[in-house]
């Protein structure tokens, strides 16, 4: 059996020293927590793409959204969706930028 519960604290992955996530799934369904301290971004990240549908719920901060050729500026609870395959990335406005993100089908690149 999984855990249930996961706590604030718990299984956050440093993936650099201003970027943190968080991974909670089951077999079909994924959300992350990702949080930018390195804010406000000079640049956007680099784009990328991937099979995965997403959506994901400003939990704090603003930023600038890109997907394809379109932009918009989201703030805290502001929420966005991205299809499958289109090009998209972030550039963040403030220090801290709180994202929490659901994937269908899940990320297996994330486990």
């Amino acid at each position: 059996m999984t855990k249930e519960v996961i706590k604030k604290e718990e299984d956050v992955v440093a993936l650099s020293p201003t970027l943190n996530r968080k991974v909670v799934h089951l077999k079909d369904l994924m959300i992350t927590v990702i949080e930018f301290t390195n804010g406000p971004m000079a640049q956007p990240d680099p784009p990328h793409n991937h099979p995965h549908e997403q959506i994901s719920y400003v939990a704090s901060g603003s930023l600038k959204l890109f997907i394809e050729d379109r932009e918009y500026i989201l703030n805290e609870g502001d929420v966005f969706k991205v299809e499958s395959n289109l090009n998209h990335c972030i550039q963040t406005l403030t220090e801290n930028v709180k994202l929490i993100d659901g994937f269908a089908p899940i990320r297996e690149d994330f486990l």
